[in-house]
């Protein structure tokens, strides 16, 4: 029940998105349906730990709420003997969220790319927004006044393509039209701009050119390689084999070691809300237990989550390295477990 809950409450902030996929640019429902379901897979690694946390404090704030606890203490049970069954579930949790977060979320993350991609190569206006610059046009900067996007027709348009990093160009036009063509070879793409010019400058030199009509070829059918993949969707050798690379800049490598480090602290992060979840969800206040179970689980969440990205910040910005940002936070959270369960035991 909380993976239903956390996955239907993550792809709600993604409704208008969706919305507009099926109302302005025609996209399919089992389309939409396949987004949602890569969408899903992709948020297990987060959604495991929450839901795992979700479980045992709604277990135990009931157990509470019920008397259960206090009939157990009655018998003769200790905290350590009531805490067995949680260990064994986040263990199951741990495994499950280390495979997910190796190799099941990474493969779902790149399949969305994947159909996001090829969304954008069919109905290429649903990535040129009005009156926004739109920096995931083919690795360009596009900007537009007025946007058809079922004609492909663009109105005022401004162009600033940096493809060619010793020689970028900017274009200026008063049309753009994107024009798709399917030959037996595949499928080929180009903007076709129109009233223009060209601006071009390199090393110290500056050029115009004025033009009626202007073709930008987009992609064809000989150049439809796929698109090298993002971090989140590498797998843990693939992560790896990256951070042995000799040629990665002192940033990217940051940036590696930051989604390598959070791969293992977001699996290990179940057997930590395990803990914590006997710990704060056991109590022999039955007033007190009625009241919390839910809004607790909310509040641990969003606790975690605001040190999480907080420490990843750090880390990014090179004050402290990765592990001890990343690990720092789990380590405050399992210190807060087991204290909460010392107080229980006393």
């Amino acid at each position: 029940m909380g993976v239903f809950v956390f996955v239907f409450i993550l792809l709600l902030f993604q409704a208008l998105r969706l919305t507009e996929f099926i109302l302005i640019h025609g996209v399919k429902m089992d389309v939409i349906l396949r987004i949602m379901m890569y969408l899903s897979i992709s948020f297990l690694p987060v959604i495991l730990p929450m839901s795992l946390l979700f479980s045992v404090l709604l277990t135990y704030t009931r157990l509470s709420q019920d008397s259960e606890i206090v009939a157990m203490k009655t018998l003769g049970l200790s905290m350590k003997e009531l805490i067995i069954p949680a260990i064994v579930l986040a263990t199951v949790g741990c495994i499950l969220s280390a495979e997910t977060s190796f190799y099941l979320g990474p493969w779902g993350n790149r399949q969305f790319e994947v159909l996001i991609n090829q969304l954008g190569r069919q109905k290429m206006g649903a990535s040129v927004k009005e009156g926004v610059f739109s920096e995931g046009f083919f690795d360009m900067v596009v900007y537009a006044n007025k946007v058809d996007s079922k004609a492909g027709i663009l109105h005022d348009v401004f162009i600033y393509d940096e493809r060619d990093q010793k020689s970028p160009v900017t274009i200026i036009a008063r049309e753009g039209e994107l024009e798709q063509e399917n030959s037996v070879t595949g499928q080929s793409a180009r903007l076709v701009l129109k009233n223009g010019n060209i601006h071009r400058t390199h090393d110290d030199t500056y050029t115009k050119v004025d033009f009626g009509t202007y073709a930008i070829n987009l992609f064809d059918p000989h150049d439809l390689s796929q698109r090298e993949k993002s971090m989140p969707s590498l797998t843990l050798p693939e992560l790896k084999d990256a951070l042995k690379r000799k040629d990665l800049s002192n940033d990217d490598r940051i940036r590696l070691e930051i989604e390598h480090q959070r791969r293992w602290s977001l699996s290990l992060a179940c057997l930590i809300f395990g803990i914590l979840g006997v710990g704060l969800g056991t109590t022999t206040n039955r007033r007190l237990a009625r009241a919390s179970g839910f809004l607790m689980c909310l509040g641990v969440i969003v606790g975690y989550w605001v040190l999480y990205v907080t420490a990843e910040n750090v880390a990014n910005s090179h004050v402290a390295p990765p592990w001890l940002t990343l690990w720092g936070v789990n380590l405050i959270f399992f210190a807060l477990g087991l204290f909460s369960l010392r107080r229980k035991e006393g």
